[in-house]
């Protein structure tokens, strides 16, 4: 007969066995998360919530079909689109109109390729990190969706005399003067004062009459070069209003994005040898920062294995710039009116290994890209000392600089903004520039939260003073 278990260790291994499963439930078992509420920050997402302001069509696509109304435009670089007015615009009647292919107005498409993006429907979307909304009340921000580079290109062309004059004469400005008002006018901004409102002002002479009204916003922006210096040849008494100070413009809320590259992509596999050291094709005088321009070419300039070409890439000078850059082995990136240009984009589309000249630029997605695995960067104080740059370069072995253009080719499809579709209106390439730009500004939303409710929470007539956010 077996011997019975004892009452006690029965009892025992019963509060064992609970105490296990109580450990077991409590520590392994996930915690429902917590809800959600108006002081809160929502979970990480994949994905951000976009509502386009509602502006009429005049100051976007209509802007469009102005520029391409115009039957010649004799300004430089204007001789590609006045071929296009003539054989491609008359078979694409009906259809949606392409963005200039100007230079001068090409690099700042910025506005042109994101619209398109986010009016494509979300069946065709794909890995598009941008979802539109109807209701701004379900949006992290609001997209304002002004050609702003083509509103002032009109107007240059049409009556530049009057471009920096708050007249009527000025259809740029009352354009400016018109979205501002609108928007200022919507619940939307009403709520956040501007702060979650996202402006497009790649162009520096974008915007030029309101950019103090629109500065508490998302400025999406090339550089910050322009924005806090006062313009030469401002008149004294609108100085004040030329100029944004150092207080509203911030890589805590603003992003910086790429122009749009101006030459082809060459593919690693297409890579040849270089028979040239170093590249810069582009304007010998330049004012600001760009002085160091003229000092630099004046140094470089009789250099063996050094090309400096002076030149604008239109329809004639595209084809010199190609070959010069796909045949030299570095380019040459100084600063010009302001610290970056477009130059930069063609020379990582090319292959080029950028040598970056400059104490003072800010860099499209820097944390998501390494610029320093693809470019040299040199001190201004070191690039104009006699024969240091070339005898520099020339330190790079062939591994190394091999290196470099393999890294290159892993980031030229960042720095792409078209999309392959008529009219810009499809879905971006999943690791395009547009995709980047919105991931960048997801990122600023938890401080652009954190403005927001600071400002709420306000006491009537008080004033929280601007903070400079130095980085």
């Amino acid at each position: 007969m077996a011997p019975k278990t004892p009452p006690l260790f029965f009892t025992l291994s019963l509060i064992s066995l609970l105490s296990l499963t109580f450990f077991y439930l409590h520590y392994t078992t996930t915690p429902p998360p917590p809800q959600n509420t108006q002081n809160t920050l929502p979970p990480t997402q994949n994905s951000i919530n976009v509502y386009i302001s509602p502006l009429p069509r005049s100051l976007n696509y209509g802007l469009l079909e102005q520029y391409w109304a115009i039957t010649s435009d004799q300004r430089i670089g204007s001789e590609v689109d006045n071929e296009i007015r003539k054989t491609l615009l008359p078979k694409q009647s009906g259809k949606s109109l392409p963005y200039p292919e100007n230079p001068i107005i090409k690099q700042y498409s910025a506005e042109y390729w994101i619209l398109g993006d986010l009016l494509t429907p979300e069946e065709l979307k794909g890995e598009s990190f941008a979802k539109r909304v109807m209701d701004s009340g379900q949006a992290d921000v609001v997209f304002v969706p002004f050609f702003a580079t083509l509103s002032a290109e009109l107007q240059l062309g049409i009556s530049k005399g009057v471009f920096r004059k708050r007249v009527e004469e000025n259809e740029d400005y009352m354009r400016q003067k018109m979205v501002v008002d609108l928007v200022k006018k919507s619940e939307a901004w009403q709520k956040s004062g501007g702060r979650d409102h996202v402006f497009v002002i790649t162009d520096p002479v974008a915007m030029w009459h309101v950019k103090d009204e629109i500065a508490p916003a998302i400025l999406l922006v090339v550089d910050f070069g322009g924005w806090y210096r006062l313009d030469s040849k401002a008149s004294k008494d609108n100085s004040s209003d030329s100029t944004i100070h150092h207080t509203q413009v911030s890589l805590l809320k603003d992003v910086i994005v790429p122009y749009t590259h101006l030459l082809p992509r060459l593919h690693i596999s297409e890579n040849q040898k270089r028979h040239s050291l170093l590249y810069f094709k582009g304007a010998k005088h330049r004012h600001r920062g760009g002085l160091v321009r003229e000092k630099l070419w004046d140094l470089l300039i009789n250099e063996a294995g050094v090309i400096m070409e002076e030149g604008f890439p239109n329809a004639t000078g595209k084809e010199q710039s190609i070959k010069g850059m796909r045949t030299s082995e570095f380019c040459l990136h100084p600063a010009g009116d302001t610290p970056t240009s477009c130059r930069l984009f063609d020379a990582i589309q090319s292959l080029c290994i950028p040598v970056i000249v400059s104490d003072n630029i800010e860099l499209p997605f820097e944390g998501m890209v390494d610029y320093s695995e693809f470019s040299v960067f040199v001190a201004v104080g070191d690039a104009l000392r006699p024969n240091w740059l070339v005898k520099h370069l020339k330190g790079y072995s062939s591994k190394q600089k091999d290196r470099f253009r393999e890294n290159m080719a892993q980031v030229q499809p960042i720095f792409q903004y078209d999309n392959g579709h008529p009219g810009g209106i499809g879905p971006t390439p999943p690791d395009g520039t547009v995709n980047h730009i919105w991931r960048k500004v997801h990122q600023k939303l938890p401080m652009i939260r954190e403005a927001i409710i600071r400002e709420r929470r306000k006491p009537p007539g008080v004033s929280v003073p601007l903070r400079c956010h130095c980085t």
